[in-house]
């Protein structure tokens, strides 16, 4: 809508040049370590003026030639305000491209505000938007490098809104993307949505960026996209843009990130026992952000262990000083009379990775491959409620991992790696245990061994191998948990809603990979001439799969040791259905346990999946 203003030019200037603009700012949450990442600044007009929001002020600013004018303005108040609040994180300006060449922003007056006001350059997230198109890609790029160089990240808007941005993403590689509001609302219903934010986040993992999901307003759409794995959100369900901010995430937002995901890899330490945040926090007393670096420097010197000292204000973590770092600065001449009654804040990284209690060790090894390199050797903040109780090192988190990789390792089935029956059985645990409902399936090879004998235990190997990876690929890598009991027997914990649709997927690409593993004749004849459990020569029907399956739900058992009981019971009956002479020969059969005591329901095979 546009807005018709007596004198739209006069009142632009009267906003500018009385410093009228009003900055607000919202939390962007990262679900990986359940805090506050940092925080979008926006900008709204004086309450009083016909340009209070922000599509008319811009609006009209660029029918009166001044977008640049404004935008360097918005930049100024946004600064400003963020470092007068001593907001934590990082600090994502929005920026149109064209504004990148701008040497206000570049090389003038922004880069000295930031100087002035002791933001260093790499919290700043320069977040792109598609409301301008990029005529000038080469110097775009040229001037990318210099931002990045003085540690400057970049985002992308509204990712899915147009194709320009999709352009943008490939050609300027951000750092952060940003998911458009459409592909969010809704996305926990919506199967289409759900799969083009999966495709994006495909994206993401390969241009090593972090997709941030904005417009988030209802708890099942957040809960969603925490677990498909998108790294951060952002929406009015989480906090709405003021101009002072929250600085540590509502009971509300942290009850629903409580509803925590189990994780499918076996982490060792008994059933339902996963090593977090909170198992690698070593208390270190912090320093008050009032303190001076004279202070900071005596604790470094009284203790030669220590190699980083976290900064609080009341009990919030604010920052976090390298030891190596305050040390260097300090040995130079005059650095210690000069500087050592000033606030340590003046030179504590102002950003630190601060981690909730409750993130897993997978989630923080995730969040250290991504992040900048210095945060290796400082490690990370660990809090209760949004409140310090210690610090994680990266040396620890190491150890960590390379534990629970041995422990995999000891309990992997060595011909497919995947988890055998000790991590299947804690994870069925930790499932029952959560009240968490889900489908066990245990899928069996029929008529394996006359083929094992009669080709080897090579040619045997290879079926097994093609087994895994063919139940693997069919499943859902985030929900669902695959494990090789032994043999020719597998273990499928389903959590996806189309488990069923699935089972068939993998009893149909079974039955292909055997017909290719055989000659065209054998192919034909749908079989092989081969000894048989009597010594007798005689034709042979291929390999093919029976699946028992059972749906779990709350209260339904109360051990891994029913659920598998129940699990190889299905199995059974599945098995006796493939081998009953009145029916058709078919490609495998499933078998769904669909009672809670007695009773079966067998599912019949489609007529696509026959052989």
């Amino acid at each position: 809508m546009i807005v018709l203003i007596d004198d739209e030019l006069a009142e632009i200037r009267r906003i500018l040049d009385d410093g009228l603009l009003h900055p607000v700012f919202q939390p962007i949450l990262d679900f990986r370590v359940r805090s506050i990442l940092g925080y979008e600044a926006l900008i709204r007009g004086p309450e009083d003026s016909p340009l209070h929001r922000p599509d008319q002020l811009f609006a009209a600013a660029a029918r009166q030639g001044l977008s640049l004018t404004l935008e360097h303005a918005c930049r100024e108040a946004s600064l400003r305000a963020f470092a007068a609040q001593g907001l934590a994180g990082r600090l994502f300006l929005n920026v149109t491209p064209g504004c990148l060449l701008d040497e206000r922003l570049m090389n003038g007056p922004t880069r000295d505000l930031l100087g002035e006001l002791g933001i260093p350059p790499n919290r700043i997230v320069i977040e792109l938007t598609e409301n301008q198109q990029i005529t000038d890609m080469p110097g775009i790029q040229e001037a990318l490098l210099q931002y990045r160089g003085r540690g400057f990240q970049f985002a992308i808007d509204d990712l899915g809104e147009g194709f320009a941005n999709l352009r943008m993403w490939s050609e300027l590689r951000p750092e952060f993307v940003k998911i458009d509001k459409h592909f969010v609302a809704g996305i926990a219903e919506d199967r289409i949505k759900f799969h083009f934010v999966r495709a994006m986040q495909d994206l993401a993992e390969i241009c090593n960026a972090l997709l941030i999901a904005e417009g988030i307003e209802r708890a099942e759409d957040l809960v969603c996209l925490r677990d498909m794995g998108i790294a951060c959100g952002q929406g009015y369900l989480i906090a709405r843009p003021a101009s002072l901010p929250i600085r540590q995430l509502s009971r509300q937002t942290m009850s629903q990130l409580d509803q925590k995901s189990l994780a499918l890899s076996p982490t060792g330490g008994g059933p339902g026992k996963m090593p977090t945040a909170r198992t690698l926090a070593r208390m270190i007393a912090p320093l008050p952000v009032n303190a001076s670096n004279a202070e900071a420097i005596a604790r470094f010197e009284a203790d030669p262990e220590l190699d980083v000292l976290p900064v609080v204000q009341g009990w919030q973590p604010v920052g976090m000083i390298n030891r190596h770092s305050m040390i260097d600065r300090f040995a130079r001449p005059f650095r210690k009379e000069l500087f050592g009654r000033k606030s340590c804040e003046l030179f504590m990284d102002h950003a630190p990775l601060v981690v909730d209690q409750h993130a897993t060790i997978q989630e923080l090894a995730m969040m250290l491959a991504l992040a900048p390199k210095h945060y290796l050797f400082d490690g990370f903040i660990v809090t209760a409620d949004g409140k310090y109780i210690g610090v994680g090192s990266s040396h620890d988190l190491m150890g960590t991992i390379t534990e629970m990789q041995i422990s995999a390792a000891r309990y992997a089935n060595p011909l497919t790696q995947l988890p055998g029956n000790v991590p299947i059985n804690e994870h069925v645990d930790r499932m029952l245990q959560l009240d968490s409902p889900f489908v066990a399936a245990y899928i069996d090879i029929d008529n394996f061994k006359p083929y094992n004998d009669a080709f080897g235990y090579r040619r045997g190997d290879d079926v097994i191998q093609t087994l895994a990876r063919l139940i693997c690929e069919a499943c859902d890598q985030q929900t669902d948990f695959v494990g090789h009991i032994g043999g020719d027997d597998f273990f499928v914990v389903f959590r996806s809603e189309d488990w069923e649709m699935r089972c068939w997927q993998i009893i149909s690409a079974f039955s292909l990979a055997m017909a290719n593993m055989l000659g065209v004749e054998e192919r034909l004849r749908g079989g092989y001439m081969a000894e048989n459990r009597r010594g007798e020569f005689s034709f042979q029907i291929l390999p093919t799969l029976s699946i028992g399956a059972v749906k779990v739900s709350s209260g339904d058992c109360d051990s891994h040791r029913e659920v598998a009981a129940a699990a190889s019971a299905a199995k059974k009956q599945a098995k006796k259905k493939a081998r009953d002479p009145a029916s058709e020969p078919l490609g495998g059969s499933l078998f769904v346990e669909r009672r809670r005591v007695g009773g079966a329901e067998v599912v019949t095979t489609p007529a696509r999946y026959m052989n």
